[in-house]
């Protein structure tokens, strides 16, 4: 993890409960660690690892149906908050993709109430969702699925109309840039991927975006690390 050189390292889908974090991830030299987890062992969860100590820490909605899940972990350092999030996956059912677009909406509530106020803001994380046909191989194949739903793509639009930028594709408008290959199909050996992972920056953070890049040469999981420089 040193080696990465990241000032902010955040990662989704950690499915383990805080004890369960070995000692060479709780206590990484020069990082602070932070962690929400599911009440359901084995399940969501998120992390993150910190060179500078945030101002506060919330993990709490006050929404009970999200927050026994642990997918959200905000951080409020004096130049931004940055939102560290595993969105759900609609796939399952009719009723998780009904509580997906619900989850959804309470992240853009909560990310359009810190702009009104001029807080930047950063949103990273899985969003679970390819917002248009260049953020993934087959399009056509899956406009019925979720995760390319109509409706889900529409809250990726009304996340950018709220003032926020999608970082990588405001910088690399070229194809075929995945975050995500499914396992199974071993798709990744034939690049047939998603891009569903996500670094959203508030529209004041665009003069300091420096960079924002997707690491697919990076293995070890089905999604490769994204990432973002800002000179602040």
């Amino acid at each position: 993890m040193r080696d990465i050189g990241a000032d902010i390292i955040a990662v989704q889908e950690t499915k383990a409960q805080p004890d369960q974090f070995p000692d060479e991830l709780r206590n990484v030299p020069g990082y602070h660690l932070y962690l929400h987890s599911a009440e359901r062992k084995g399940y969501s969860g998120v992390a993150l690892w910190a060179r500078q100590e945030p101002v506060s820490v919330l993990l709490k909605t006050g929404q009970e149906e999200f927050d026994r899940e642990g997918r959200i972990l905000r951080l409020d350092w004096d130049r931004f908050t940055l939102f560290n999030i595993y969105f759900p996956n609609g796939k399952a059912s009719p009723e998780r993709l009904d509580y997906k677009m619900r989850f959804y909406d309470m992240i853009l509530e909560e990310a359009a109430r810190l702009r009104s106020s001029r807080r930047s803001v950063i949103i990273c994380g899985d969003v679970n969702t390819a917002h248009r046909e260049i953020d993934l191989a087959r399009p056509r194949e899956n406009s019925t699925v979720s995760g390319f739903l109509p409706e889900e793509r529409a809250w990726i639009d009304r996340l950018l109309a709220a003032g926020f930028i999608d970082s990588f594709r405001h910088l690399h408008p070229e194809p075929d840039r995945y975050s995500w290959w499914d396992y199974k199909t071993r798709a990744r050996e034939r690049n047939i991927g998603w891009r569903i992972d996500y670094v959203f920056i508030s529209k004041d953070l665009l003069d300091v975006l420096k960079a924002s890049f997707i690491l697919d040469e990076i293995y070890g999981s089905d999604h490769c690390p994204v990432g973002i420089d800002l000179d602040l």
